[in-house]
């Protein structure tokens, strides 16, 4: 038997992008900064879990120019928010058992 329920999303049952993601969603965007030091990761490790989300198009980036460095802003996509319910609502059920 599967660790996993087949019905989960395989990319968001992964505590961090499931973190991401959730913060996401409750923020609507937030830069690479602000998940870093919200969530408490290295520079890498947030880097690989954001690509992740970006390769599944569940997140999209933006730069903003500004005084010193350009910001990047990660937000949600439709897909995205949708696939995040859509998890929430498994786990819910799974609860339900």
């Amino acid at each position: 038997m599967s660790d996993i329920n087949p019905l989960l999303d395989v990319v968001l049952h992964q505590p961090l992008r499931t973190r991401i993601v959730a913060y996401l969603a409750s923020r609507g965007e937030a830069t690479f900064t602000e998940l870093k030091k919200i969530l408490e990761v290295t520079d890498g490790n947030l880097e690989a879990h954001i690509k992740k989300l970006r390769v599944a198009e569940y997140v999209v980036t933006h730069k903003e120019k500004g005084q010193g460095r350009p910001q990047t802003f990660y937000r949600l996509t439709v897909s995205g928010k949708n696939a995040f319910k859509q998890y929430v609502v498994q786990l819910q059920n799974l609860l339900n058992i």
